[in-house]
């Protein structure tokens, strides 16, 4: 790394500031109809959930291996490494930066538990499960904070990567499959509705592109840099 590396983030800020708003139009619609027991949406998450869980059930290799995903990408995976990623950024005096990581991480944390307390919507009930989760469904956990972390480190790291093209088409490459993939785990587990996950990742990535925005707006015009101890 360059000693007069740059450390910020890499987004447009009128591409954040326009992507919370269309991400969340879609969440709330989702929400509302979760929230109203809207019946087409039901009948929907159950062909799906009992699709897949056909798939897992007849498959317990499979079934093994997206439970096995689903635990290494598990919410608290990313918690313990946006902490690390914390930890880095600030020994290389990257304060704000390191600042952003975990409030955004924070956020997320606190309003996936506020979320699916307010709506309570329950997990598939199904009679043969092939995993267990506690606690309410709606948004998913796990869709939501894989969705927000990539979302974050994508976001710190494409910077330091500016001219690899290979470094940085494999971080575009991770933070678009590891969340999907993830989502569909839990859908392919019978823990999750299929809403469940598109609502988390549609909310994970809004919450990152604001707090994105809310960084960029209150330090770019400072013109604030951070590099690396020779």
């Amino acid at each position: 790394m360059r000693p007069d590396q740059e450390f910020t983030l890499e987004v447009r800020t009128t591409a954040v500031a326009a992507a919370a708003p269309i991400l969340l139009v879609p969440f709330v619609l989702i929400a509302a109809l979760v929230a109203g027991s809207y019946q087409p949406l039901h009948d929907f998450d159950r062909r799906v959930t009992d699709r897949m869980h056909e798939v897992a059930v007849g498959h317990p290799g499979w079934a093994d291996a997206m439970a096995w995903w689903s635990l290494i990408f598990h919410p608290t995976t990313w918690r313990i490494a946006a902490a690390l990623l914390m930890v880095w950024l600030w020994r290389r005096h990257a304060r704000p930066l390191a600042i952003w990581v975990g409030a955004t991480m924070a956020a997320g944390a606190l309003l996936g538990v506020l979320l699916k307390l307010l709506f309570g919507r329950h997990r598939p009930d199904l009679l043969d499960p092939v995993a267990q989760a506690a606690g309410y469904a709606f948004p998913s956990g796990h869709a939501l904070t894989n969705a927000l972390g990539a979302a974050v480190f994508l976001m710190v790291l494409l910077p330091l990567v500016r001219d690899r093209l290979l470094a940085r088409a494999g971080l575009w490459f991770a933070a678009l499959v590891i969340p999907l993939v993830t989502a569909f785990t839990r859908v392919a587990l019978g823990v999750h509705w299929a809403s469940d996950v598109v609502a988390g990742l549609l909310f994970g990535v809004a919450l990152a592109a604001l707090t994105a925005w809310a960084f960029v707006y209150r330090v770019r015009p400072r013109r604030v840099r951070e590099s690396v101890p020779g």
